[in-house]
């Protein structure tokens, strides 16, 4: 056991008798200045009577004010303002209490004393605590925290200035600045131009960007200052853990800014909406929105058990009720919309990795299309308001039979005669930290020291925040009349082998490999969004409308069901969807 070793106990105990202390010498001085350096015998007594009474108010209130658990290397201003309202308080009750014995214990008290005896206190005791801090600031930084640079607005970096302080993590050495200030302070921390930041670096471990930043752009700028630790701050961390080490999430999330919250309440709020594949990664947020915008009730439907108990749990304070079924199971479908008045159907439930849809076709073609069709001609039959089907790049032009399968359901979504039902299909790319995504994956190999595997060096692929994408489903979605496919605005399409680098990089860890596997069965090198160039601007510009596709819907009925009957599926599918080239 260390002795030496710093406690919560060691501390307190310290601080009462440094003030018990200090109490004593403010008197003593006290007296000094009130007679002239000169104290007569009498007074003596009054000095140890005072003294008494002054450590019997002060060390009491110092506890119930909790001073004494304030950390002696961040004392703050705020902690000194709390120490002088203390005080006045103590010489408040020290007064009373000298008018009402002063025949008893304190006949011919000066009552300057106590006025001169509370100035005094009040520096020493402030010095005290503000000396460590003082030292450390001036000689040694490093021993406040992680030297750190704060990067936000002015009133976002007061905000992390204070939230650093408190988790005793970091040290705000400077904030870089994004506007037109310069050399000004913030809570105590100067504002710094790039080019003195560039100057200073090396005294920098962790630089913390806000949330109000494009952190892709801020990153590019940091890494240029060799600053190797990137935090973000989360502003709307309901916890006290707003610090989080960057990942490629972050730097991949494009924020869409034409996002219209209020189209998509006025779409959701006090709607009953039926959500398939409730538990998956799209569904599962899908829910989560519906509910933060409103929903009267949400159906939560899922074949998996696991995945709807875990949504189920996630919003059990929420009205909604949890059904274990299988879009492929017309029947069962069916007696769910017998029993719910349904406004809204959100069709999120599918096979999507490409992999395993190429080693199980005619499980795929039933779960995706034939689960699609008893969706769909269910929500029809009862009158559903709309119908939104989830669908993916992947239907352009496929490649693979999870392509061919979506790229089906959507052909039936356009061309299904509805009466009262609203269909519109959504369609988008890769959504960052789904179920089968590169992400969780090149996180685990890296975790396990490599190598990471790239199936191509020259694959690409489109990548969107789940949030942002489910936000934009619902957009799209409120403003489809039937029939439309629309495409949301991936940005620019991204190489895997960089997202794989970058991933490295942001891990810290050295000498991980990047192999490269081959292309696997079904995959190609480009994914698109649109089927040709006629696609129609929305009054959003991350939704596109893509160009309506007719077939007959007699005749589809029919070739989806030769489909499920035939041994030649790729056959059918090409037959179905001319533009699928199978590799």
């Amino acid at each position: 056991m260390n002795f030496f070793a710093p406690t919560n106990t060691k501390r307190t105990a310290f601080f009462i008798i440094s003030d018990i202390l200090i109490f004593f010498i403010s008197i003593y001085i006290a007296f000094l200045l009130r007679f002239d350096f000169t104290i007569q015998q009498t007074y003596l007594t009054d000095i140890y009577k005072y003294f008494i009474l002054v450590s019997f108010t002060r060390i009491p209130l110092f506890f119930y004010f909790n001073i004494y658990s304030v950390s002696w290397r961040y004392f703050s201003f705020k902690d000194n303002i709390y120490i002088v309202y203390i005080l006045l308080l103590s010489i408040i009750l020290n007064s009373i209490f000298v008018f009402l014995f002063r025949d008893i214990f304190f006949s011919g008290f000066p009552r300057s004393i106590i006025l001169i005896e509370y100035f005094i206190s009040l520096v020493l005791v402030s010095a005290l605590r503000v000396g460590k801090r003082a030292f450390l600031e001036l000689f040694n930084r490093g021993a406040l925290g992680i030297p750190s640079l704060i990067i936000a607005t002015d009133k976002k970096a007061n905000e992390i200035i204070r939230t650093i302080k408190i988790n005793n993590k970091y040290w705000p050495v400077a904030i870089l600045n994004t506007g037109k200030m310069n050399n000004i302070k913030i809570n105590g921390v100067f504002i710094r131009d790039k080019e003195y930041i560039q100057k200073i670096h090396n005294g920098i471990d962790t630089a913390i960007i806000s949330d109000e930043f494009d952190t892709k752009m801020i990153y590019d700028e940091i890494k240029k200052l060799n600053i190797k630790n990137i935090k973000i701050y989360n502003s709307f961390d309901s916890t006290n853990n707003k610090i989080k080490e960057i990942s490629v999430e972050d730097l991949l999330a494009r924020n869409p800014k034409d996002l219209d919250k209020h189209s998509i309440a006025e779409f959701i709020n006090n709607k009953t909406i039926l959500i398939t594949g409730a538990g998956g990664s799209i569904g599962s947020e899908i829910s989560r929105q519906c509910a933060m915008y409103g929903a009267k009730e949400l159906i939560l439907l899922d074949h998996s058990e696991f995945n709807l108990y875990n949504i189920t749990e996630e919003l059990k304070d929420k009205n909604i009720v949890p059904i274990l079924q299988s879009v492929v199971h017309k029947e069962d479908i069916e007696n769910t919309f017998k029993k719910y008045k349904i406004d809204i159907v959100i069709h999120a439930a599918a096979y999507k990795h490409v992999p395993l849809v190429e080693e199980n076709i005619h499980e795929a073609i039933i779960n995706n299309i034939i689960g699609t069709k008893n969706i769909i001609d269910v929500s029809c039959k009862y009158n559903v308001e709309k119908f939104v089907l989830i669908s993916t790049d992947k239907a352009v032009r496929p490649t693979n039979v999870m392509g061919a399968t979506k790229r089906v359901c959507e052909l039936y979504a356009q061309n299904v005669p509805t009466q009262h039902t609203d269909i519109v299909a959504v369609r988008f790319g890769n959504v960052l930290g789904s179920s089968g995504s590169v992400i969780p994956k090149f996180k685990e190999q890296i975790e396990h020291g490599g190598p990471v595997t790239v199936t191509h060096p020259d694959i690409t692929r489109y990548f969107m925040l789940i949030p942002e994408a489910c936000e934009l489903v619902l957009q799209a979605a409120s403003m489809g009349k039937g029939g439309e496919i629309y495409i949301l605005d991936m940005g620019e399409p991204i190489k895997i082998v960089d997202l794989a680098k970058k991933m490295i990089e942001l891990s810290g860890k050295e000498n991980i490999k990047i192999k490269f596997t081959g292309l696997r069965p079904g995959e190609k090198l480009y994914e698109e969004l649109l089927l040709d160039e006629s696609d129609k601007e929305t009054q959003y510009s991350s939704i596109f409308i893509a160009k309506p596709t007719y077939y007959d819907y007699q005749q589809l009925v029919k070739d989806i069901q030769k489909l499920i009957t035939s041994d030649n599926k790729i056959k059918i599918l090409k037959k179905i969807v001319p533009e699928f080239s199978h590799k």
